[in-house]
Order: C-alpha cells, then structure tokens, then sequence
C-alpha cells in the first residue's frame, strides 16, 4: 500500500491518496463480514485517521483511492465508500458511547469524592479542640489533604480526559461523511 497526502494549498477539499493494488488491502484480513460492513485494514485506518487529524475540522477531506487492478465500475466506487462510511461512522458510536461511559464514570466518581471530602472535611473539623495540637493536627491535616485527594479523579475526568475523546469522535464523524472517489 503506498499512500500520501496532498494538503491544498488555499483550495478545499483536502485530499488523501491512497495506492492499493486491490480493493481487498484496504480491509482487515481477519474479518469475514461483507465488504459494507468490514472492519479496515489497521494500516490503512490510522494513515486515515492521522491525515484528517492534520486538517481543521471544519474543512472537507476527500479520500481518493488509486487501484492498480480494478475493474473501475461505480459498483466499486460505492463499495468502497459504504465501507469506509460504515466502519467510521461504527467507530464514531463507539466513541460517542465511550464520553457516555467516561462521563457517568465522572459523575459516579464525583459523588464518591464529594462524600469522603465532606467525611473528611467534619471529622477534621471535630477534632480541632481535641487534646495536644501536634498530633490532632497532623491528622486534620492528613484527612483534609485525603479529602482532597479522593477528589483527584473526577477532576482529571471533567477537566482534562474528556478533550481527546469527544475530539476523536468528531473526527470519525467527519471521517464517515467525507467523499471517496476511486481511480
């Protein structure tokens, strides 16, 4: 499989190029279903993936796919093109049900942080006038900073993880729209 890309230089659609020499590189070897819904070939699917990635999302890419031995009917042009809309509109789901799962995940987290805090936070607070203040005062100190650090995950999730995934997503809904032209 040779392969390139031809950013436009102020035209749009960007274009990827793909050399095959036939339709069966592009799909997984290890996958029986029929063409329409078969799963990518690995290789081919992150040299998509990487190229759209390189382009603003906002802006149109078209995938032009160069076979060597093709009998050049439209019946595989639309081969082509279901399999590639199927398999990343399949894997924009997956993601999509990926931010659900890490999303519910945040929520459940957050609640059990938010509980230990508050434990954390009143036994602290009750031990304030309790005996010599070194020892009580290390472990208000420890159980406040341990309330603290139960609320580490749900952070991470809501501030940070959430980003590459929903990202991700709209890459491969945009991958599942864009035109496939073979040559």
């Amino acid at each position: 499989m040779k392969s390139q890309a031809k950013p436009a230089t102020n035209e749009l659609p960007h274009r990827i190029e793909i050399t095959l020499r036939d339709v069966n590189q592009l799909f997984n070897t290890m996958d029986a279903s029929p063409f329409h819904e078969k799963d990518l070939d690995h290789d081919a699917e992150e040299f998509l993936e990487s190229w759209v990635q390189e382009f603003p999302l906002d802006e149109p890419v078209v995938l032009v796919v160069h076979l060597e031995q093709s009998d050049g009917s439209a019946e595989t042009q639309t081969l082509i093109e279901q399999a590639v809309h199927n398999y990343f509109a399949y894997r924009a789901r997956m993601t999509q049900m990926e931010f659900r799962r890490m999303m519910a995940e945040g929520r459940q987290s957050l609640f059990i942080g938010l509980s230990f805090l508050a434990v954390c936070l009143t036994v602290s607070e009750a031990l304030r006038n309790r005996g010599p203040e070194s020892v009580f005062g290390i472990i208000r100190e420890g159980l406040t900073i341990a309330g603290w650090v139960a609320m580490w995950h749900p952070m991470e999730i809501f501030l940070y993880e959430w980003l590459p995934v929903r990202r991700r997503g709209r890459v491969y809904e945009k991958m599942s729209r864009m035109k496939v032209g073979v040559d």
